[in-house]
Order: structure tokens, then sequence, then C-alpha cells
């Protein structure tokens, strides 16, 4: 082990203030000879991700001390994406950055030997890695994991259900007595809401870097056995600082791309695309849009959760989670990668027995060649554009429609709740990027209330913000240049032909390039007036949704 940091400030004569103010809190002399140890803990009761979190902390810490280490925890914050639909949103993906932010003030000024990030949830978990990436410490990640699905009609329910019942009660199709049973019990646990979305893509993504102990992707958040991987988490940390096993030793351009491998092999989240760009940029390693198209193209899909399909993360568990998938997937990893147990992805897998099922399929037998993610390009998007082609429908692989123009999200909820949309239409749903949101919105409800309405398979979305990674159907996003920036977007007008062709990875405005540069010459953006308070501040310094939409 190298010289613990923490004695440079703890140690001698000096040290004897900042030891005073720690014997205030119960610790002793004999304490400050052992590794510091911060738990990064993002324990909150503002939703069911996090609230686990202090108790899972408290065992993190037997572990700890238990290995000669010294524990300390303290906070950061972890608002939720599902709570925070509609104005609350715009605060959202800026929060990622601030949470980075928060934990490497906290870290540096404490100087801490070794950190346990202790996380869930769609921005913590990746405001988390990405400081991981900027502190190069010791580091290793419990995350809190997924919520027990509701078993409703011999169906297991989880959160997507209760997005796509709204529109399913809006069109008819179910009546208020079912509709408030899916309300009230789909969520009975804590843990991160149960389908592949951005919380347990990130979530297992963690442990697919080789950043946690196996398992913990998938352990259900209230199993005894997380409790138990929680003390041998604390335990670990100290041996890794011992063995000083510092971040930048796991976090390697190898473990990125296989952290993209990963999640195209299981029809992750989109929202991946814009959160490893983030993660990799604070590492130094290029990683853009077409990083994950190249890769998607020789990943086969070998896995979908729900909303895509009707398996569970708990089902994923018991198909040997993501350990399987990662040695279904073997032969396309770069299995030299370290990881926290102090061995390689090699040698992590060589206990492991892939048997295949219908949950995790082997790579000579997958549900599609392809990843889950596609990346489109053309006059609409020049600089990309997102789709999650795992959850679209065969019939709408290529679609030709008329636009129908929403300036807003309040704008493209009022439109399909008031039956405006047509079979057949192309939704655009533009200023809800990075910069024109700000903060690039979520457009989870609209998505599931196209897909509950009934017009998943004839009605696409396009837009420059983003979507939650449980939304399927025909929903793209991540169009860059935004409208805001003055990208072609900003121009389209009710009634253009938009064309769509996912397998050959285009995306169009039917208009000719004399039409276009005429329309832009005219166009002019108005900044938001209103804007205030650290969203006035992100709108000028935040980066493109092809760069990770980060203010680094």
């Amino acid at each position: 082990m190298l010289e613990q940091r923490s004695l440079n400030m703890l140690d001698g004569l000096s040290g004897a203030y900042p030891r005073s103010i720690y014997k205030a809190m119960g610790y002793d002399d004999k304490d400050f000879k052992k590794p510091l140890i911060g738990i990064v803990n993002s324990w909150t009761e503002a939703n069911p991700g996090h609230v686990h979190l202090r108790q899972l902390s408290e065992h993190v810490k037997k572990g700890i001390w238990s290995n000669g280490g010294m524990p300390v925890e303290f906070n950061t914050i972890a608002p939720c994406d599902g709570i925070a639909q509609g104005k609350g949103m715009h605060y959202i993906l800026p929060s990622r950055d601030i949470i980075c932010a928060s934990v490497e003030l906290m870290v540096e000024a404490n100087q801490f030997d070794g950190l346990v990030m202790l996380c869930s949830c769609d921005k913590i978990v990746p405001g988390m890695l990405m400081s991981a990436a900027s502190l190069d410490l010791p580091t290793i990640f419990l995350t809190g994991g997924p919520m027990e699905p509701y078993t409703h009609n011999e169906e297991d329910l989880i959160l997507s259900d209760v997005k796509e019942a709204m529109g399913r009660f809006k069109a008819g199709i179910i009546d208020e007595k079912e509709f408030k049973v899916i309300e009230d019990e789909t969520c009975q646990t804590c843990g991160a809401c149960g389908m592949m979305g951005t919380a347990n893509t990130m979530g297992t993504l963690v442990e697919a870097m080789g950043l946690s102990l196996p398992g913990c992707g998938t352990i259900s958040a209230v199993a005894s056995s997380r409790l138990r991987l929680a003390k041998t988490t604390g335990e670990r940390i100290v041996d890794m600082v011992r063995e000083d096993l510092i971040s930048s030793k796991i976090m390697t351009k190898g473990n990125m791309q296989n952290a993209i491998k990963y999640i195209l092999a299981i029809g992750g989240s989109s929202n991946a695309i814009l959160h490893i760009p983030a993660i990799a940029k604070q590492l130094g390693i290029e990683c853009n849009m077409d990083l994950f198209d190249d890769l998607s193209r020789s990943t086969p899909l070998l896995a979908k959760f729900k909303p895509a399909s009707k398996y569970t993360l708990k089902d994923f568990h018991r198909a040997g989670g993501v350990q399987a998938l990662l040695k279904s997937l073997e032969s396309k990893l770069d299995l030299n990668v370290m990881t926290v147990t102090g061995k390689t992805v090699k040698e992590n897998l060589e206990k492991v027995k892939f048997v295949e099922s219908d949950i995790i399929r082997s790579l000579d037998n997958p549900l599609a060649d392809e990843g889950g993610i596609a990346v489109l390009k053309g006059n609409l998007a020049p600089k990309g554009a997102v789709v999650k082609q795992s959850g679209v429908s065969e019939r709408m692989m290529v679609h030709k429609g008329p636009a129908k123009i929403a300036n807003s999200e309040e704008e493209v909820r009022e439109i399909l709740l008031n039956d405006k949309v047509k079979p057949g239409d192309v939704l655009i749903i533009r200023y809800e990027g990075p910069k024109g949101g700000p903060g690039m919105r979520e457009l989870s409800i609209p998505a599931a209330l196209l897909v509950g309405m009934g017009l998943g398979d004839s009605v696409a979305m396009v837009t420059d913000a983003r979507y939650s990674g449980a939304t399927r159907g025909p929903c793209i996003g991540y169009v860059t240049p935004e409208a805001a920036d003055g990208g072609p977007l900003a121009i389209v007008e009710d009634g253009d032909i938009i064309s769509i062709d996912i397998p050959n990875r285009t995306i169009n405005i039917e208009i000719s390039d004399e039409e276009m540069k005429n329309r832009l010459s005219k166009w002019k953006y108005e900044p938001k007036k209103e804007l205030k308070g650290f969203l006035k501040t992100y709108q000028k310094i935040v980066s493109t949704a092809n760069e990770g939409a980060s203010i680094y």
C-alpha cells in the first residue's frame, strides 16, 4: 500500500485540529492510523430507490471496521426521474454533474483513502461513476438493487406498466378500478424501478464494468443477501486501499467498450449514450454516439426486459444475472480488464457456468444480430439521433409520415390527450434539448401515453429531448444539433414528410437543400427569459447530447 494520504491530514502536530473534530463524533486515536474510507451515500426519503440505503450503509461500516478501516459516511443529492415529471424534469440531468462535483469536493476536502459508492437510480449512479473516474482512488460500488415486481392477473408489473396504464385508461381499454389497483400496488417495495430503464441499466452496468462485486446488479433490494454483500463490500474496500487498486486500473478504454457492448446486448437504456461519454471524458477517453453505433452493428442482442419483453430484473437474476450475460458475451469482451475483486474479467468468468435460456441467449442464437441501440443520421439529425431499436416493432422500423409539431413537452401532452394525433403521424417535439430545455427533459409520459393509446405501431416521435430507459416504441431522441442550437429540427413545419429508416440508420425531412437553407436563414432562437439559478448557468455551459450533455 502507498502511504495513506489521510495521514497527511491526521498525523503529527498539525493533525491535532482535525483529530479533535473527529473525536467529537466518537472516533479515537487508534482509528486515525487506519485507512480512512468515505461512504458516499445517496440515501433520501424522496424516492424508494434510495430509502433503504441508510440500512445498507450500516452493514458496509461493519465490514470496514472488521477489516481495519475507519468509515466516514456522507450524503449527496438523489432526485428521481419518475417523480420529477414535467417542470421538475428540467433539473434532473443537470443533477448528474452536480452529484459528481459534490462527491469530488467532499472527498478531496477530507482526503479519504478509499471510497464506497452507495447509490441507485438514473443520474446518481452515472454521477458517482464520473466522480470515481475523476478522483482515481480505490473505489467500489454498492448499488441499491431492483424493486420487486408486483404480480397482477398472472403478470409481473413494474413502474413502466403504470405509465402505459395511463394511456390505456385514457383510451377506455381499462376501467378506473383496474387503473387504481395498478397505481396503488405496482411499486410494492424499495429499490430501483424493476424495469430495464436507466436505473437498472446503470446499476447492472457497474457490475459489468467490474466496479462492484459479482451479483450486486440484480440482487433484490429487499433480499438479505444484499445486506451480506454490503458487509463484504466494506471489507473489500479496505483491501483495495492496501493493494492500491485505484479506479484508473479498472476504468480503461477496454472497459468503456465492454460497458457499451453490455448495454447493447441487454437492450439497455438509450440514456447510456449520454452517461458513458461523460464518464469517458473524465478519463480522457474519446467516446461518442458513433462508437455506440459501430459496436451495435457487431454486438448481438442477447436479452430484453420489461417493457420490451415480459421479463423483469428478477427473471434476469434467476437466469444468472450480469455474470451469465458476460459469460455469453465473453468472446466479444476485453477480458484483461481488472475488477474490484482483484482479478480480471477473464478470471472472474472462469467460475461462471452459462446455461442458455429464453431470458439470456447465446451468441449463436441471439434475439437480434445487432445491439439494442441504433444511431440515425440525415438532414434532420446531421450529428446523430438515437433510438432503442430493441423496443421498436418490426412494422415501425421503416416509417414515413407528416410532421405534427410541438414546441415543448406540455404541447405534445396536449396533442395526445386531446386526440389530435393520427396513425401515420410523426410527432416532432423540439426546444427540449440540453440547452433548449434546458436540462433535456425525459419524455417518458408522452411516449408511454402513445403506446398505451394503441399508437405505438403507427406513430413515431422525434425529439432533441431524451427518453426514459424504459421507453418502447418508435421514439427517436437526442437529435443533434438540437433546435436551440439551430439544428434542422427547428425549421420543420406541420405536414412536412419525415422519413425514418432504422435498419439503414437514416432520418430525413423531405425538403430540398435550398428550402432547408432558406428556412434556417429566417430562424431565430429566443432564449427563455424566466430562467434563474443553476439552470441559467447550465444553459450557457452544457455540451451537446452527442458529447454527453455535460458541464465538464
